[in-house]
């Protein structure tokens, strides 16, 4: 039974493959896969339920392959087998914190990961273990975005936890635009119609037609994601 003070009962959390790049150019940092680690350890401790879904481009990025000359389905494959790897380094990074963990693949591959079965999924979550769903939706053209807003929507998660490398969503990028300004909350059709990238369109347009809230925060900050889980008012709230 999930704790009073836990805002939500059951999240997914949406990493991007190059927040497991730390300082490094390529490949997976170990102290950044056990430090988020850590966090969502935080978390089941609170009995939030949590589901995560992992990009793959501190391995592989299809989009760039493809605007490289490769043909853009074979990219997006490779793109995919990228997010398998990167689960089942962060699945071992959680498990040496003692937590049980699952990786569902939306491509089978019953050596290193269960199928991606939703009813499976919902029960693991049931009962306490972390869900990392790998390979994206199985299909090219759609991005890790749109198959975390996909999960979200599958296993009934109350938010999706956006974890960037900035501590929420501004009016333009404050890393070259020193005076952008921060939003506190803001709606689907505004991020659209401003072209905010936060997500891709088909992620946001889907969250928007399921009202599915979306929280953008720093995962670098130790302890946000416990604030985030928290309700407290951290980074950037997308809702209706």
């Amino acid at each position: 039974m999930t704790p009073v003070a836990a805002a939500y009962g059951r999240v997914l959390l949406k990493l991007s493959g190059e927040a497991l790049l730390g300082e490094q150019t390529y490949g997976i940092d170990r102290a950044i896969a056990r430090q988020i680690a850590r966090e969502v350890g935080e978390i089941q401790q609170l009995g939030v339920q949590t589901a995560i879904v992992i990009g793959g481009g501190n391995i592989f990025r299809g989009v760039a392959a493809s605007a490289k000359g490769m043909d853009r389905a074979q990219a997006d494959y490779m793109g995919m087998l990228a997010t398998v790897i990167n689960a089942l380094a962060l699945q071992d990074s959680l498990e040496q914190e003692g937590v049980v963990t699952r990786v569902l693949s939306a491509i089978e591959m019953r050596s290193v990961a269960e199928p991606f079965i939703r009813r499976r999924a919902v029960r693991h979550l049931e009962k306490g273990r972390v869900v990392i769903f790998a390979a994206g939706t199985g299909n090219p053209y759609f991005t890790t975005d749109t198959a975390a807003a996909l999960r979200a929507m599958e296993v009934k998660a109350e938010v999706i936890l956006k974890a960037t490398k900035v501590d929420g969503i501004y009016t333009a990028d404050p890393l070259t635009h020193p005076d952008a300004t921060r939003f506190d909350t803001i709606t689907y059709l505004e991020v659209l119609d401003r072209r905010l990238k936060v997500m891709d369109a088909t992620a946001i347009s889907l969250c928007m037609d399921n009202k599915l809230p979306i929280k953008v925060f720093n995962l670098l900050t130790p302890g946000n994601m416990k604030r985030a889980v928290m309700g407290e008012p951290i980074g950037t709230t997308v809702r209706a």
